[in-house]
């Protein structure tokens, strides 16, 4: 049953000049953890052969039952806590593993958060999901139509990967991570500063999964249900990209690349993050980098290095931060913002 007083809120309908505060985090990652020796006994890989393309050491992987909605849920839940009283007027899930191909997971997420009758909807923008997440949330808060708006991404991104491919197996991981914008001020702290959104749909197939839509539902090699990544070419776009974008939100924010204390990459791989920093000019201990622990966890990865960056000490209130993306599709897209004072839940 839908709540009531949502219905009754009117003032949600009046465009609003407020800005989009992160005012919570949350993050959850699958107990099991797989490290690198367990891959090499299977495939023909090895530890140092891992860890020097990619910088990981280990990942998450979901259990047998264990769902997208199910990691989304317990991210949310605890980005709700963090951000205190008041619970969410929207949900944005950020994901390219929903639970079923129709309807969005969205929803599910949501009454499982007991946030029955809000919008509800999923953005499909594979690694760069969490980044249009965000833009999302902001424009609902912005148009008046939501004052909090939970943002998550989450992917079981291990579901479209071949288990028999060396060259992705290594990589991805599962997990969640969210925020909550609630509407403020564009001077505060955590008031999330313009956005840089791109595609180029002419190169879908450099990162993609054949099978499986309308367009191919059902494929009698199995290998079109998995995903194929053309490594080499998406490393060269994803450097390129990353930077550009990130050039972009400093240039419309009237800052300059030392400015920047911290940037909150996508964690596709150690790698892409390095030669992204190098691009920009940045300092080593500004690019910040968890994926030897998690893996890619596509739409997930910057919220959950965001959590672990406060956690771990290296991100703290106000610091001046660039998140940044790139993904399938291809998508790719940049936001900055001075951090607030937020406890992850």
């Amino acid at each position: 049953m839908a709540d009531p007083s949502f219905s009754a809120r009117k003032d949600f309908l009046v465009p609003s000049s407020q800005a989009a505060v992160i005012a919570g985090l949350g993050s959850w990652l699958p107990p099991r953890v797989v490290g690198n020796e367990e891959i090499a006994q299977r495939l023909d890989t090895s530890d140092e052969w891992i860890r020097s393309r990619t910088g990981i050491a280990e990942r998450r992987v979901v259990d047998p039952g264990t769902s997208t909605v199910d990691l989304a849920v317990e991210a949310g839940r605890r980005a709700l806590i963090s951000a205190g009283e008041g619970g969410a007027d929207a949900v944005v899930l950020a994901t390219s593993t929903a639970d079923q191909p129709c309807p969005a997971s969205a929803p599910q997420v949501a009454t499982k958060l007991g946030l029955n009758g809000v919008a509800a909807f999923d953005v499909n923008a594979v690694c760069s999901g969490f980044i249009y997440g965000l833009a999302t949330g902001a424009g609902l808060i912005a148009a008046g139509i939501a004052r909090r708006v939970l943002v998550i991404g989450a992917d079981v991104f291990t579901s479209l990967v071949d288990p028999d491919d060396r060259g992705t197996v290594p990589i991805f991981g599962d997990g969640a991570g969210a925020v909550l914008l609630r509407a403020g001020e564009e001077d505060e702290l955590g008031a999330l500063g313009p956005f840089d959104l791109h595609s180029e749909g002419e190169l879908a197939e450099l990162l993609w999964v054949e099978a499986g839509g309308a367009k191919n539902r059902r494929s009698d090699d199995p290998r079109d249900h998995y995903l194929v990544m053309q490594g080499q070419t998406v490393f060269r776009h994803a450097c390129a990209r990353m930077a550009e974008s990130a050039r972009a939100v400093l240039a419309s924010a009237g800052w300059m690349v030392g400015d920047i204390d911290r940037f909150i990459g996508h964690q596709a791989n150690i790698r892409i993050l390095q030669t992204c920093a190098k691009q920009l000019g940045l300092a080593d201990d500004v690019m910040y980098s968890n994926i030897e622990k998690v893996g890619n966890t596509s739409a997930a990865s910057i919220p959950i290095a965001l959590a672990d960056s406060v956690k771990d000490g290296t991100l703290q209130p106000g610091h001046r931060v660039v998140m940044g993306a790139f993904g399938a599709g291809l998508t790719w897209g940049s936001t900055l913002l001075r951090w607030p004072d937020v406890i992850p839940g």
